[in-house]
């Protein structure tokens, strides 16, 4: 295939696995997503939530460089094979819509069998990370992967598939808490709520580009459910998210200085809302990946609440 047929249509022009990657690992480099490295960083930003919570807690500000590489690895890999597993339950699905019909496993590109054995290496790997933790963290971290496999068929059964993408693209952030402390308490859970509900609201208008595609072919969204009212209702669903980052923040004792630095996330959400128009092409996709900068946001208010 050329390069215009095989690359997928939401990655950025140019990325690095088309300019770089050899010609033989393309497909699989595509599998992972690595083309469109947004889905790992929406990933990552939950742990480091999580951990620079741990850290307001214990009133300490030194950050654990190893824990946030562990983390970082992790997202990627554990991306990687959630992705792969998704492509090869949704094969059939993917050829049908056109913003995922070029994906490896739809296209030809990699059989389900070399897929799948990439998604065990892939699975070996983030199993050889999630042990460089302590007990509970390990236990909790393996109990995702119920998530992981059950997330793909949720389009499929409920209207709600986004709620499922956000228990599991959520989950680190109780695994940065638990890796500090070895347990869990009110404000890793808070944490954990209000990502699931931003993860609701950011896929909800990731979704807007497929609705066509998805209504005709029968998948289900939030955005399909949603409808008309879909930005009123995103837009609560981040005032929720918000408002629960806010409360975990201060019930683990967050300084002043958590809640100035918060506004910038809050400003982000604010224009991800203003003039959302999915028929407006890349409108909603530009949100979307807007996200990633909400977590970076973040994620640098809690640490200068953790600072004395």
């Amino acid at each position: 295939m050329t390069k215009e047929k095989t690359k997928i249509a939401d990655a950025n022009k140019d990325n690095w696995v088309d300019r770089f990657a050899p010609s033989f690992a393309k497909p699989y480099l595509r599998l992972m997503r690595l083309d469109r490295p947004i889905g790992f960083w929406l990933l990552f930003w939950p742990c480091v939530f999580s951990l620079f919570l741990a850290n307001i807690a214990q009133s300490e500000a030194i950050i654990n460089w190893l824990y946030l590489a562990l983390f970082f690895i992790g997202a990627i890999v554990m991306r990687g094979a959630g992705c792969t597993f998704n492509d090869i339950v949704d094969r059939d699905i993917d050829r049908k819509v056109a913003r995922t019909r070029l994906r490896p496993i739809a296209s030809g590109q990699v059989s389900v069998k070399k897929a799948t054995i990439f998604l065990v290496a892939q699975l070996l790997i983030g199993l050889i990370i999630l042990l460089q933790f302590n007990l509970f963290t390990i236990l909790l971290g393996a109990s995702s992967l119920i998530l992981v496999i059950i997330y793909p068929f949720m389009k499929r059964i409920t209207w709600w598939p986004q709620l499922f993408l956000g228990l599991a693209f959520s989950w680190g952030a109780l695994i940065g808490w638990s890796a500090v402390f070895g347990s869990l308490s009110l404000a890793p859970i808070l944490l954990y709520i209000g990502c699931i509900l931003w993860t609701i609201g950011y896929d909800t208008i990731y979704a807007m580009q497929d609705i066509e595609d998805d209504a005709l072919i029968g998948v289900k969204s939030t955005a399909i459910l949603f409808s008309k009212n879909t930005t009123a209702i995103v837009a609560l669903f981040y005032i929720g998210a918000f408002s629960l980052w806010i409360s975990a923040g201060l019930v683990a004792g967050a300084r002043t200085s958590f809640l100035q630095g918060s506004i910038i996330a809050a400003l982000i959400l604010v224009w991800q809302v203003l003039n959302l128009n999915s028929a407006k092409q890349g409108n909603a996709l530009l949100r979307f990946k807007a996200n990633h900068f909400v977590g970076l946001a973040l994620s640098l208010a809690l640490y200068l609440g953790s600072l004395s």
